[in-house]
C-alpha cells in the first residue's frame, strides 16, 4: 500500500468515525455519501422526514476545518437568483456587486429539491454538473469541497414538480437514511438528553486539503481489467432487460467505476472487488433508468426495495460477475 493510499484511509476512517458519533446505526448509508464526497458528485435522498438527513449534512461541515454549510428551503416561488446569489446596486460605491447565495458553500442541503420550480431546479443542477456559477457574465467557481445533498419527500405530492430522469442523472447516488432500529432510537434519545446537542459538540477531524487528498487518491486504486470491462457490460445490460424502457447513460458506468474505488478505499482497500460493484449498484444506477409502467405498478404492490432487487438480479444475469463466469475471484 502505497503512503499516499494510506494516508487517504486515515483520513477517510477519522471522518467517518466523527460522522458516526452523531448519527448512530447509519454506517453503510454515511459511507455512501463520503464515497460520493471522495468522487466529487452529489447524494439526493428519497426519505421520509426526520430521519437526521440535515444533521448530516452539518455534520460533515463541522467534521471539515473551515467548511460552511448552507440550506436552502425549496418552495414553488423560489428564484434562481436566491440560489446562487445576484448583483445588487450599492449607493456607497456606485456600482453593482454580487451578493453570493447559499450555493457558494461547502455543503448545501437543498430540501424538497421538488418543491422548486424546473427553472430554479436547472440553476441548482448546473451548479452541481459545472461547479461554477454564471451572473451578469462573470464565472465565478464554487467553495471546494462542495457537496450538494438534496432531498425529497416520497409522499405528499401535491404542488411539487418532480425532477426529469435526465435531470436526476446529474446525481452521483440517490439512497435513503430510514428509520433507526429500536437500540438505536433509544440511543439517540439518551444522546440528546444532554444540555447540548450531539452535534453542537462535533469537531473539525479533517482538513479541506486532506479531503483534496482523499479525492486525488480515489483515483489510484486498482480496478482489474476483467472488472472494468464487467463494470461497461452491467451497466449495459440496463439497456436490454425489460423492465426498462431506457437503459443507464455513460454517465453512469462511469459513476459506478469511480464508486467502487472511493467504496474500497473506504474499506481500506486500494483494490477493488465484485461486491463493491453489486453492492452500488442499484444507489448508483437505479435512478439514472427509465423503468416501463407494468415494473411501477409492481413496485408499488411490492414495494420498491424488493423490485430494484429484483431488477439488480435481472441484470446480474445478463452479465454475471467474473467469478461465476471463470470460477475464480476477479
Amino acid at each position: 500500500m502505497t503512503s499516499t493510499t494510506d494516508a487517504a484511509i486515515d483520513v477517510a476512517g477519522r471522518f467517518l468515525g466523527n460522522l458516526e458519533s452523531v448519527i448512530r446505526g447509519k454506517h453503510e448509508e454515511i459511507k455512501l455519501v463520503l464515497a460520493a464526497l471522495a468522487c466529487k458528485g452529489h447524494v439526493l435522498f428519497e426519505d421520509v422526514p426526520g430521519t437526521a438527513k440535515t444533521v448530516l449534512a452539518r455534520a460533515i461541515a463541522r467534521s471539515i476545518d473551515g467548511a460552511v454549510h448552507s440550506r436552502i428551503q425549496c418552495t414553488p416561488d423560489l428564484q434562481p437568483t436566491d440560489v446562487t446569489g445576484l448583483s445588487v446596486y450599492s449607493q456607497q460605491s456606485r456600482e453593482f456587486e454580487f451578493r453570493p447565495g447559499p450555493i457558494f458553500a461547502n455543503t448545501v442541503l437543498v430540501d424538497e429539491i421538488n418543491r422548486a420550480m424546473p427553472k430554479t431546479q436547472s440553476a441548482l443542477l448546473e451548479a452541481m454538473a459545472e461547479r461554477q456559477v454564471t451572473s451578469d457574465g462573470v464565472t465565478r467557481p464554487l467553495t471546494e469541497p462542495f457537496l450538494l445533498l438534496a432531498t425529497e419527500n416520497p409522499v405528499e405530492y401535491e404542488g411539487t414538480f418532480p425532477l426529469p430522469e435526465a435531470q436526476l442523472d446529474r446525481f452521483f447516488v440517490k439512497t435513503a437514511l430510514g428509520y433507526p432500529t429500536l437500540e438505536d432510537e433509544l440511543q439517540i434519545v439518551l444522546d440528546q438528553q444532554a444540555e447540548q446537542h450531539p452535534l453542537d459538540s462535533l469537531g473539525a477531524v479533517v482538513t479541506t486539503a486532506e479531503v483534496a487528498q482523499l479525492q486525488e487518491a480515489v483515483r489510484t486504486v486498482y480496478v482489474d481489467e476483467l472488472l472494468r470491462r464487467w463494470i461497461v457490460e452491467l451497466v449495459r445490460s440496463t439497456r436490454e432487460v425489460e423492465m426498462c424502457n431506457i437503459g443507464a447513460s455513460v454517465r453512469g458506468t462511469l459513476a459506478l467505476e469511480r464508486a467502487a474505488r472511493a467504496w474500497a478505499l473506504l474499506d481500506e482497500r486500494e483494490y477493488v472487488v465484485s461486491d463493491d460493484v453489486e453492492q452500488l449498484f442499484v444507489p448508483v444506477i437505479a435512478h439514472r433508468v427509465s423503468f416501463r409502467p407494468a415494473f411501477r405498478a409492481q413496485a408499488r404492490r411490492t414495494g420498491w426495495d424488493d423490485a430494484l432487487t429484483d431488477f439488480r438480479d435481472a441484470c446480474l444475469r445478463l452479465a454475471p460477475a467474473p467469478e461465476l463466469r471463470h470460477g475464480q475471484p476477479a
